[in-house]
């Protein structure tokens, strides 16, 4: 069995996750797009990787996304450690999904920034579906009264 080199391990890992994986230098330039990140935004490598996050942003979060952003390459940690946070994304024909996103920043051995990573997971079908049973919830408990 050719059990390859670390580097061509972590190649793989990256390539052959379940979740999209999201790499951009300090500036927010992507740098690593997986196929999983090609599945859920719809956008190939060859468009991703070179572009700035704002492809996948919407226009309205941009820059609450862009000021959280510096703050955590600053900081050189992000506020969300250890956490998921359900938000909208734009794929590349132009619709509206919602995803679960986790964030850390990337350091290089003498501790400076490297980076930022995302993980990311479509959950719209999961979302719509929990926003639908929040509402009918709220129109059964209101006829009750």
């Amino acid at each position: 069995m050719n059990k390859g080199t670390i580097s061509e391990i972590n190649e793989m890992i990256v390539e052959q996750s379940p979740d999209a994986i999201i790499f951009t230098d300090q500036k927010g330039i992507i740098r690593i797009w997986n196929t999983s990140a090609e599945r859920v935004f719809g956008f190939s490598k060859k468009d991703a990787i070179g572009s700035s996050l704002d492809i996948i942003i919407p226009e309205s979060f941009r820059k609450a996304h862009w000021q959280g952003f510096d703050r955590a390459i600053t900081d050189r940690v992000t506020k969300y450690v250890g956490q998921s946070l359900p938000t909208k994304a734009v794929r590349a024909d132009g619709s509206t999904i919602y995803v679960e996103l986790s964030f850390s920043i990337v350091l290089d051995a003498s501790g400076g920034v490297l980076g930022a990573l995302s993980t990311a997971r479509d959950i719209t079908v999961r979302f719509e579906r929990d926003r639908r049973d929040r509402r009918r919830l709220k129109e059964l408990e209101e006829n009750a009264k």
